[in-house]
């Protein structure tokens, strides 16, 4: 029998990765099915739901080897005691002893860890290899922030006592590691000063080529798309700002304009609202695949104003050949130039003004499409990003073993 000597890294996630419906799961899976192979022997651990089996292929192609504990969902009562807590509510319902004992379980035998968001540091023993990565995906407290900011009333005072929580605990987590990767130079500059960490690498986000193909724009538009999951929070202000501040100076210039917003979990309230309106737009709920809702469309819109990190939705429908319109919040650490691979626009009236045009003028549709995909093709696909991950999960083993 052979014996691998690769070393071992650990990944350790806070959440199952499958199906992949979110844009950290996305990201991760991305990295991870790149690393396969390469460098390390890779075991993910993570929770996993009952209905774990009907993913054996999809983690069979991350992860050599997949260790887990009971997946829990808190429900309305358990978010509320979490509330009391004194971490934040996100951490808080992460918290299992079933997690903790699974991973002490295989500390031992990893060279490297790498932590999948600062939430899993509530899975980790206090001691663990001395290459220790954390993954961060976004600046969490600023994500918290952003919304407070946004916030009135009441809920100003929940999202920045939310934010004072993720704050330190934010903290407290990274400083536990050796390394601290971000998903832009932007994150790590913000890092680095906030939490006064001393080694913050950066890598790119990437996206699948192979999976999104590339279709033309076509002569006629009148489909504008939006995609992300509608059970979050910063999603969930992004389209109200576009439903009521935005969507009325669209169709007072393009009455034919119809809106398509692909993602679970679409709000009651949200749905309704734009029914009443009598908008035409549809809510798909959950897809299994998205591809099919970005063939339809002719524009695609990310109308954020709060959140962190780096998104992934940019980059899927630039990989489709649709031009994109984005508040800079939206397209932010992507490293994309306005007028060249999407168009910018904060205000509401920006951004109404920036839909209109694409609508109705289709070379700026071709050269945005051509320009975006043409970019991603050369720096942002998944391989690149997966070797510039284990270059780092190697740096960080060659400089705890000096």
């Amino acid at each position: 029998m052979t014996v691998d000597k690769r070393p071992r890294l650990l990944f350790v996630s806070p959440r199952f990765l499958f199906p992949l419906n979110e844009g950290g799961k996305i990201r991760t899976t991305g990295i991870l099915r790149a690393m396969k192979g390469g460098a390390f022997d890779i075991t993910l651990a993570s929770p996993a739901p009952p209905e774990v089996d009907r993913y054996e292929k999809e983690i069979s192609s991350v992860a050599d080897r997949f260790v887990s504990w009971p997946e829990y969902r808190a429900g309305v009562l358990g978010r509320a005691a979490a509330v009391l807590s004194k971490l934040p509510v996100s951490v808080a319902t992460d918290r299992s002893e079933a997690g903790r004992r699974t991973v002490a379980a295989e500390m031992p035998e990893a060279d490297v860890l790498v932590a999948d968001f600062p939430h899993s540091a509530v899975l980790l023993p206090a001691e663990g290899p001395g290459a220790s990565i954390m993954f961060t995906h976004n600046v969490e407290a600023e994500i918290l922030e952003r919304h407070a900011s946004v916030a009135t009333g009441w809920q100003r005072i929940v999202w920045a006592r939310q934010a004072f929580k993720m704050a330190r605990f934010e903290g407290d987590a990274l400083r536990r590691f050796a390394s601290v990767i971000a998903v832009s130079a932007r994150d790590a500059v913000a890092l680095a000063a906030r939490y006064d960490l001393a080694h913050v690498p950066r890598i790119d986000t990437g996206v699948d080529l192979e999976f999104y193909r590339y279709q033309a724009p076509r002569d006629a538009a009148r489909v504008v798309v939006f995609s992300g999951a509608m059970d979050s929070r910063s999603n969930i202000d992004g389209i109200e700002f576009l439903l009521r501040d935005v969507w009325p100076l669209v169709v007072a210039k393009n009455p034919e304009a119809r809106m398509l917003v692909v993602g679970r979990n679409p709000p009651d309230a949200l749905v309704a609202e734009a029914r009443a309106a009598g908008l035409p737009w549809e809510f798909t709920g959950t897809v299994d695949d998205i591809r099919p809702s970005l063939e339809q469309a002719d524009v695609a819109v990310i109308p954020l104003r709060v959140g962190s990190g780096t998104r992934l939705k940019a980059f899927e429908a630039m990989a489709c050949g649709l031009p994109v319109v984005s508040t800079t919040l939206g397209v932010e650490g992507l490293g994309l130039e306005p007028e060249a691979q999407y168009l910018a626009a904060d205000s509401a009236e920006d951004f109404a003004r920036a839909i209109c045009r694409l609508l109705r003028d289709l070379p700026a549709r071709r050269r945005l499409a051509q320009g975006g995909r043409e970019l991603l093709e050369a720096r942002y696909g998944w391989d690149r990003i997966g070797r510039q991950f284990e270059t780092i999960c190697l740096d960080a083993l060659e400089r705890a073993t000096r």
